[in-house]
C-alpha cells in the first residue's frame, strides 16, 4: 500500500500556512515581500492569527469560500505516527460547494453572451488537485476529491448544456485523474465495486467515457501479463477488453509516471518497451547511465523528430554533450512537430560546443520553418565569410514561405537589405490592422517612392473619413501626415496644400475631425 509520508504541521502553521495560501492567490508579492510577510507572521500566536484570518474575511467577504475549503482539507488531515501516516479522510463538501459555484458563474457569463470558455480553467484547475494527491501517494484523498468533482459535475451540468457548454475536456482530464488515483491506491474489491458503479453510472448520465478509469481499475496492477511484463518475462500485454486498445498508450503512460515517481526504474523499462513507449525508454536509458545503450538503440528504434529531442536534452543533462549534438541532428531529419524548436536547440548546442558549422546549419533549418529578423541576424553572424551566399538561399526561403504571421520578418530584412520595393509589394494590400509595419515601409519608401506613400496613405485615410466614424478620425490624421511627409521630401508643398484644402472643404461638417487637422504637423 502508498502511504503519505508528508510530514502534518500542527495547528498554528496550518493557520499560517492557509494566510499565505490565500493571501497569495488574491495578492501576488515579490520574493522580496514574501519572506518579510513570512516572518512577520511567525511571531503570532494561535489567538493573533484567528483575529487576523476573521479581520481578513471581515474586509474581504469573497475569501469566504477559498478558507473554507483549505479548513475542509486541514481539519481532516492524518495523525502522524512515529513510523507510518495512514491515508488522510477528505471532506468532499468544499470541493462540491466549488464545482457547484464555478457552473453557476458560468450560466451567468453564459447568459451575458460571455464568448470565452468560463469553465474549464478553473475545473481542471481542482481536478489537479486531486492529482496532487495522487503523486503524493495519497490515492484514497484524490479518490474522494474526484468523486466530489464528478459527481457534482454530472448534477449540475445541464444547466451550461443548456448554453452550449461540452464536456470533452472536463472528461478527459477527469478520466486520466481517476486512472492515476486508483493505481495508486489499494483497493478492496467492494471499493473497487463502487467505484466501477459510480464511473459507469457517471458514463451514462453525463455522456462521458471512463474507459481509461475503468480498465486501469479492472487491470490494476495484478494482471497477470502486466506482471510477466514488469519481471521482464513478457514483451506484451494483452488487450484485456473490446476497445483497450484505445486506452493503451494513456494507461502505459500513466503506469510509467508511477513506476518512475516510486523509483522502479528497472521495471519502467521493461513496461516501455513492452509498450513500444519509444521515447521514454530511451531517455530513461540515458537518465540511468546507460547512454551507449541507448544511443545504439536510438539508431534501430527511433523514429521521430519528438523522441530525439527528448533524448538529446535528456543526453545533455548527462553531460554527454557530443552524444546529444548527434541525436538532435539526426532528429532533424525525422518527422515531427517541433522542428523549430529542436533547430534552435541544436544550434545553441553546437555554437557552445564550438561547431559553428553545425550551428549554422540548423539554425538555417529554424528560419526555414519560422523566419524571422532574429534568426536571420544569428545567421549572418554564424556565416562569416559565406554570408553571401547564404544570404542569396535565405532570401529566397523567405520570399517562397506560405506560412501566416512573417509579415514583420519580411519587412525587417527587406529594409534591413534595402529591397525597399519588396517591402512595399509586401504592405500594400495590407489592412491598416498592420499599420505598425506599413509606417515603417512608408518612412522607408519616402525618399525611393514618395508616390506610392502619397497613394497608399491617402486612400487609407480617406476611406476612414468617408466612413464618418469619428473613433477612428486620429488615425485617418496619422496616415495623413504620412502622406504630407511624402509631398514635402519629394518639394510638392503646394499639392499638398491643395489636397488638404479639398479635404477640408468636403468634410468640413465633421467638427472633431477638423479639430484634428489643426493640430502640428498637418499645416
Amino acid at each position: 500500500m502508498l502511504i503519505s509520508t508528508v510530514p502534518i504541521p500542527n495547528q498554528d502553521e496550518r493557520l499560517l500556512l492557509d494566510l499565505k495560501i490565500v493571501q497569495q492567490k488574491f495578492t501576488p508579492m515579490s520574493i522580496e515581500q514574501l519572506t518579510s510577510w513570512e516572518k512577520r507572521l511567525s511571531h503570532l500566536d494561535l489567538a493573533q492569527t484567528r483575529r487576523l484570518l476573521q479581520d481578513m474575511v471581515a474586509k474581504h467577504p469573497e475569501l469566504v469560500e477559498e478558507i473554507d475549503s483549505l479548513l475542509g482539507q486541514i481539519t481532516h488531515s492524518p495523525i502522524q505516527k512515529a513510523t507510518q501516516s495512514v491515508y488522510r479522510t477528505i471532506d468532499p463538501t468544499p470541493f462540491q460547494r466549488q464545482v457547484r459555484a464555478i457552473l453557476r458563474n458560468a450560466v451567468r457569463c453564459l447568459e451575458g453572451g460571455y464568448e470565452d470558455d468560463p469553465i474549464s480553467e478553473e475545473l481542471l484547475n481542482i481536478i489537479q488537485t486531486a492529482v496532487d494527491f495522487s503523486e503524493r501517494g495519497d490515492g484514497k484523498g484524490a479518490i474522494a476529491i474526484l468523486e466530489a468533482i464528478t459527481s457534482t459535475c454530472v448534477e449540475n451540468w445541464d444547466d451550461v448544456a443548456d448554453y452550449g457548454a461540452e464536456n470533452e475536456e472536463i472528461v478527459q482530464e477527469l478520466n486520466e485523474a481517476w486512472c492515476e488515483s486508483i493505481l495508486t491506491t489499494e483497493l478492496i474489491p467492494e471499493e473497487k465495486e463502487d467505484i466501477q458503479v459510480n464511473l459507469e453510472t457517471w458514463q451514462d448520465e453525463w455522456d462521458a467515457d471512463f474507459g481509461l478509469a475503468l480498465e486501469a481499475l479492472h487491470q490494476g496492477w495484478d494482471y497477470p501479463p502486466l506482471v510477466q511484463v514488469l519481471q521482464g518475462k513478457n514483451t506484451e500485454i494483452e488487450a484485456t477488453a473490446k476497445d483497450a486498445s484505445d486506452y493503451a498508450d494513456d494507461l502505459a503512460l500513466i503506469r510509467l509516471k508511477i513506476l518512475e515517481r516510486e523509483e522502479r526504474y528497472q521495471e519502467y523499462l521493461h513496461l516501455a518497451e513492452a509498450e513500444g513507449q519509444t521515447q521514454q525508454y530511451l531517455t530513461m536509458l540515458a537518465r540511468l547511465g546507460r547512454v551507449e545503450q541507448a544511443l545504439s538503440l536510438a539508431q534501430t528504434q527511433m523514429t521521430s523528430m519528438n523522441e530525439a529531442f527528448a533524448l538529446a536534452q535528456t543526453l545533455r543533462d548527462q553531460e554527454a554533450l557530443q552524444q546529444a549534438l548527434h541525436i538532435a541532428e539526426v532528429g532533424l531529419t525525422l518527422p515531427g512537430d517541433c522542428q523549430y524548436e529542436l533547430a534552435v536547440w541544436t544550434s545553441d548546442l553546437a555554437e557552445g560546443l564550438g561547431d559553428n558549422q553545425a550551428a549554422l546549419e540548423a539554425r538555417i533549418v529554424a528560419f526555414s520553418t519560422i523566419p524571422s529578423f532574429t534568426e536571420y541576424g544569428k545567421i549572418e553572424n554564424l556565416a562569416v565569410e559565406n554570408w553571401a551566399s547564404v544570404k542569396i538561399d535565405l532570401l529566397n526561403v523567405l520570399r517562397a514561405y506560405k506560412g501566416w504571421g512573417t509579415e514583420d520578418a519580411r519587412i525587417d530584412i527587406f529594409l534591413h537589405e534595402g529591397l525597399i520595393d519588396e517591402a512595399i509589394a509586401t504592405v500594400t494590400e495590407l489592412s491598416s490592422y498592420y499599420s505598425t509595419i506599413i509606417y515603417k515601409v512608408m518612412d522607408a519608401a519616402i525618399s525611393h517612392d514618395p508616390d506610392w506613400v502619397m497613394k497608399n496613405a491617402c486612400s487609407r485615410a480617406e476611406s476612414i473619413m468617408d466612413a464618418g466614424k469619428a473613433e477612428y478620425y486620429l488615425h485617418a490624421i496619422d496616415w495623413l501626415k504620412k502622406a504630407r511627409a511624402a509631398y514635402l521630401a519629394s518639394e510638392r508643398t503646394a499639392d499638398w496644400s491643395i489636397y488638404r484644402a479639398s479635404l477640408m472643404q468636403a468634410h468640413g461638417r465633421k467638427h472633431k475631425l477638423m479639430g484634428l487637422f489643426k493640430q502640428p504637423g498637418m499645416e
